[in-house]
Order: C-alpha cells, then sequence, then structure tokens
C-alpha cells in the first residue's frame, strides 16, 4: 500500500477533525478520553478486533482513562488508506463512553 499525497492526506484530515499531523513524522495521532477505565479497556479492545482483522495495528498508550493513538503505515513510510480507515473505525468506536 502506498502512502497518500499531502492532498490527500488534507482531505482526509478533514473528515477525521479530531486527528492530527504528528509533528516530525508522518504519522496521524488523536488523544481519546473515556468515562473510566473500562470504557478506555472496551474501546482498546474493539480497536484491536478491528486493527486484527486489517493486520494493521495502532501505537498507543494507555494511562486510566486516556487513549493516545499514533497511526502510521512502517512499511509505507507515512500514512496510508489503512491509516485513515483505522482511524475512522476508532472515532466510531470512541463515542461510547466518551468524555470531552
Amino acid at each position: 500500500m502506498s502512502k497518500l499525497t499531502i492532498e490527500e492526506l488534507k482531505q482526509a484530515l478533514k473528515r477525521l477533525p479530531d486527528w492530527e499531523l504528528v509533528r516530525d513524522r508522518e504519522a496521524i495521532t488523536r488523544k481519546f478520553k473515556f468515562m473510566d477505565f473500562d470504557a478506555a479497556f472496551a474501546f482498546m479492545t474493539r480497536a484491536a478486533l478491528m486493527a486484527a482483522k486489517m493486520d494493521h495495528h495502532p501505537e498507543w498508550f494507555n494511562v486510566y482513562n486516556k487513549v493516545d493513538v499514533i497511526l502510521a503505515t512502517h512499511d509505507a513510510g507515512g500514512v496510508t488508506q489503512k491509516d485513515i480507515d483505522l482511524a475512522t473505525a476508532m472515532d466510531g468506536y470512541g463515542i461510547i463512553g466518551q468524555r470531552r
């Protein structure tokens, strides 16, 4: 899978307003905040099952009710459609139990 052009990436991020580019790296990131640890863990479980199905795995960090996610396709050296698809799925999963 080839990485997205800068124009394709800009268009994709318009559809993913809570995601942003990672500084000094070709990747996208989002911070999720949930009501409690159970909700954060449920989100991670849903996302992990989707990632396994896609054979595309996120970088993430969890502390209590927070989950920080970074997505990039290492083989492509940047963001691909796989990252956009996983980010879109995570946005859907993140609605459940999320705290803004």
